[in-house]
């Protein structure tokens, strides 16, 4: 076997090719399994890959190719349990079907959302899949025409872009009839509007819409991010403390908890004063010894869809738009119980 210096740094297929002995073209052909050559000639190669700690760049395989095996994923925040769950479920996925996903994170602001995914397109990826509820359809859009992009995780119809996402409205109805069918008769619905989230808002439209329906005092309290949790939940104690509430119907579960924390602190008993019902269901909150009450949200078949849909698109852009909206499934926990007689607390 030839003895060539390493070259300073990473090695690369010309290393490779002068330590085996063969040509550049023929160590992209072993490693790409494409082509013919001969079996001397692929365990010459697998040992110069072997000895020089040879790592395959994939970017400079997508040159030639034109496909990275890798997917590009945009998430709004990676604190969060959803985005967290969501990211684990199509990973995994990913694998399976041969792809690696890379991670990027937006700030809160859609300027800068935009160009975390124009900074993934510039990568070489082969599709996009985007999980957010800040940056607007249109702007997302910009991207499909030119890569295979699926939103994941919100309700999404645009026309060009295929989406997986739990029924919001469905949601939203299912939870609130929880309420209502304790016998509740004032509720505050913790709204959030669509700029600040596009799932929130759609979910808690659709609880305010439900329980108004069906006879219910819907009491708003607004709920946009920028507002402190503390300072939501204040409002909420105040309410309950006035006896205008007998129920606080909450856009996410990490919002639920910080309600509840107040409310108990406040000494309003949950739920023999206040009932709280909470929205997503992802672990560990899902856990009936916390016993939330809460819409769960379908992870495990978002994430999944979402990526065998994308890869579906990647191998054939010509494919039609999908539109796929699925079930959750309500948790009755003990957050809600009947309707108490709401008495002013001073």
């Amino acid at each position: 076997m030839h003895t060539t210096p390493r070259s300073a740094g990473q090695p690369t297929i010309v290393d490779v090719a002068a330590r085996a002995g063969v040509s550049k073209s023929a160590v992209s052909r072993v490693l790409s399994g494409t082509g013919r050559y001969s079996d001397e000639t692929r365990l010459r190669v697998e040992a110069a890959v072997v000895e020089l700690g040879y790592v395959a760049n994939a970017m400079a395989r997508g040159l030639v190719s034109g496909r990275t095996q890798t997917i590009g994923m945009l998430v709004r925040d990676a604190s969060s349990m959803l985005y967290t769950a969501l990211h684990a479920v199509m990973e995994r996925r990913a694998s399976d079907l041969g792809y690696r996903l890379v991670t990027t994170t937006g700030v809160g602001r859609v300027e800068d959302e935009r160009s975390a995914l124009a900074a993934l397109v510039s990568m070489r990826v082969d599709g996009l899949v985007v999980c957010s509820g800040l940056l607007p359809a249109d702007q997302i859009a910009e991207f499909a025409p030119r890569i295979a992009t699926v939103v994941a995780g919100r309700p999404e119809r645009h026309p060009s872009l295929a989406s997986v996402f739990c029924d919001e409205v469905e949601g939203g109805e299912r939870i609130a009839d929880v309420v209502a069918d304790a016998g509740h008769r004032a509720a505050a619905v913790l709204e959030v509007p669509e700029d600040f989230a596009i799932t929130q808002h759609a979910r808690t439209a659709a609880m305010a819409r439900r329980l108004r329906a069906r006879g219910v005092e819907v009491i708003p309290v607004d709920a946009r991010f920028s507002r402190a949790p503390a300072s939501v939940a204040a409002e909420v104690v105040d309410l309950a403390r006035a006896g205008r509430i007998t129920a606080a119907m909450c856009p996410t579960d990490r919002m639920m908890l910080d309600v509840c924390t107040p409310l108990m602190q406040a000494g309003l008993r949950i739920p023999d004063d206040v009932s709280v019902t909470g929205f997503d269901g992802v672990f560990p909150l899902d856990s009936p010894w916390i016993g939330l009450t809460t819409l769960q949200q379908p992870i495990e078949r978002i994430g999944s869809e979402a990526i065998d849909l994308l890869v579906a698109r990647i191998d054939d852009p010509s494919l039609p738009v999908e539109h796929r909206a699925l079930r959750g499934t309500v948790l009755h926990g003990r957050t809600v119980g009947p309707r108490a007689v709401p008495a002013s607390r001073g």
